[in-house]
């Protein structure tokens, strides 16, 4: 909201209108304009349905991207399930002390921030200034080492210290979503509302899911639940070096991406 315009096609659209108004001449019209005219309201509508998941399909980086997402948002979502179900049974906390456990997100949360903050302000927009843009996959380079966190966090949480492995978890899995939220725009900028919307999709509808599975797990074995999620979590490391790895010869072979 408080941001400036970026979208090229929307910058040459208002200022079009500008023109109009000012000049009163109706030929002045912008390029995107033009393409829409031929464009029917329906054709729009089943296009905006369609081609998030037809992107998702059709490209394993984004593909990669939405799945990995969906999985550390479910297992985030999943803790707030089975904190009721481990800190009451193995250590005997009150229902006042299981309420002060939540803070220990809030706290991941302000460790996420302030990292990837002064990432920001100390190598990114330095470099930038310097060399300017990079490749897409640059903007991956904090995920490189965040991605680790998610399964070195579940698997402390499930076997030494529950509330530091949570912390840990939360605060790598902020750094990685932000990383994956300005990559998958700036990769492909004339889809980033569909890829967006996909992505949101995805981590809604297996968020709820597998809470359940972890809520249920909680009941029999919270540890080796933990772990299994935490065995799940390593195929999102090897994905993310691949992203970083691949990502341009992905790019290059989608017909989505700008390479």
């Amino acid at each position: 909201m408080f941001l400036p315009e970026t979208s090229t096609p929307n910058i040459l659209l208002r200022r079009a209108h500008r023109l109009r108004n000012v000049t009163g001449d109706k030929r002045l019209v912008a390029q995107s304009e033009i393409d829409q005219k031929c464009f029917r309201p329906s054709a729009i509508l089943l296009d905006a349905i369609i081609k998030p998941m037809e992107i998702t399909v059709k490209d394993p980086a984004i593909a990669f991207v939405n799945l990995y997402m969906a999985l550390v948002y479910g297992i985030y979502y999943s803790f707030f399930e089975v904190f009721p179900l481990v800190y009451p049974v193995y250590y005997g906390f009150s229902l006042g002390m299981i309420g002060v456990v939540f803070t220990c997100v809030l706290i991941a949360c302000l460790i996420g921030v302030t990292i990837y903050c002064l990432y920001l302000y100390f190598l990114l927009v330095p470099d930038v200034k310097a060399h300017g843009l990079r490749t897409q996959e640059s903007r991956l380079v904090p995920a490189l080492y965040a991605c680790f966190g998610p399964t070195i966090g579940l698997f402390i949480c499930g076997w030494i210290a529950p509330t530091i492995g949570i912390t840990i978890y939360a605060a790598s899995v902020f750094i990685v979503m932000q990383c994956i939220f300005v990559y998958i725009p700036i990769s492909y900028p004339q889809y980033p509302a569909s890829l967006l919307a996909a992505n949101d999709f995805l981590r809604s509808a297996l968020g709820p899911w597998l809470a359940g599975v972890s809520c249920s797990r909680g009941h029999s074995s919270s540890t080796l639940g933990v772990s299994l999620l935490g065995d799940l979590s390593v195929i999102g490391i090897f994905g993310m070096f691949g992203l970083w790895t691949f990502g341009a010869k992905m790019r290059a072979r989608s017909k989505f991406a700008i390479a």
